[in-house]
């Protein structure tokens, strides 16, 4: 990604520096780019300024989350077709970011429903340490936030993973079924609909098998068909269907 920094580097690298501290100037830029706009606010936004209102009788769903929801369209794009889904996905983010962009990446858009994955990021650590309690407190932040602007809620589980490949010794394959009891907890005692992906997915190891992702953590093209129905049929039981 070309950006303001990248003449200066370029004479930086020309004049023989170091490659370990080319590339780390390299990555503060970065970082410093991403300090702008830590929320990542205009990730979304010509698109949500050329987004048209909901027409009458319009059942529009926005699907709000980090990787694993962006891949979604990249991976299946004709589940998204010719149906009225958005999706809202941003590769890394965690839930204080998502919290921060709700308000213009889903309540603005006046959806009938939204359909929440976000906190394996989190645990993760991607954006610092957090603990489960605050994992959980900005997802249901968000759940309430949806709820006063009458948007009915999907609340999905974190998905499994047995270890993070970019991140290693999170111990995920047990903060993510602790995480999950919070969630469903919480959904429980606010009626809010509570979709268990984990329950349905995970091995022995509390991680997913290769049939379902490429790396443990981020889905494969049979992992987002055998969530589809699931979410699809929460939609119907919401009312929400096609």
């Amino acid at each position: 990604m070309k950006h303001r920094f990248t003449p200066y580097l370029q004479k930086v690298k020309r004049c023989c520096l170091q490659p370990t501290l080319y590339f780390f100037l390299l990555i503060l830029s970065s970082t410093i780019l991403l300090a702008q706009d830590w929320a990542q606010l205009n990730y979304y936004k010509k698109a949500n300024d050329t987004l048209a209102i909901p027409l009458a009788g319009e059942n529009r769903v926005v699907f709000m989350g980090n990787s694993i929801t962006q891949g979604w369209i990249q991976s299946r794009p004709h589940f998204f077709e010719d149906k009225p889904y958005i999706n809202r996905g941003i590769g890394g983010q965690t839930t204080p970011q998502m919290l921060l962009r709700f308000r213009q990446d889903v309540i603005a858009l006046k959806p009938k429903a939204v359909v929440i994955l976000a906190g394996t990021n989190d645990i993760a650590g991607n954006t610092g340490p957090s603990t489960l309690s605050e994992i959980a407190g900005h997802i249901k932040s968000m759940c309430e936030l949806a709820k006063s602007h009458q948007i009915q809620v999907i609340l999905c589980s974190v998905l499994p993973a047995e270890d993070y490949p970019w991140q290693p010794g999170k111990d995920p394959k047990n903060k993510i079924p602790a995480l999950n009891r919070l969630l469903k907890t919480y959904a429980q005692q606010r009626e809010v609909y509570y979709l268990d992906y984990f329950e349905a997915m995970a091995n022995k190891n509390n991680g997913l098998d290769p049939v379902y992702s490429y790396d443990g953590v981020h889905l494969t093209d049979q992992g987002y068909a055998f969530i589809e129905p699931m979410v699809e049929q929460a939609l119907r039981d919401l009312g929400i269907g096609l």
